[in-house]
């Protein structure tokens, strides 16, 4: 599988499977709690999806609020 370059405008590809991987991993984690009970794998992975994006969302909002506080 061929990575992006940085200059071609699209998303860096590696941080897109790192991204990929900490939600594989976390939506593991929801499955060992429950007692590695099967037939929730995407009931995991959408869980995890939300806690790790959220995660992303909110500190991206918290870098824009400190960049505006630092500018005035």
């Amino acid at each position: 599988m061929a990575k992006r370059s940085k200059g071609s405008g699209g998303p860096n590809l590696g941080s897109l499977e790192l991204t990929e991987e900490i939600i594989r991993q976390r939506a593991y984690h929801f499955f060992e709690q429950r007692g590695y009970e099967h037939g929730h794998d995407l009931e995991d992975w959408l869980r995890a999806e939300a806690e790790i994006m959220g995660k992303k969302l909110v500190s991206a909002e918290q870098s824009a609020t400190t960049k505006k506080a630092a500018a005035a």
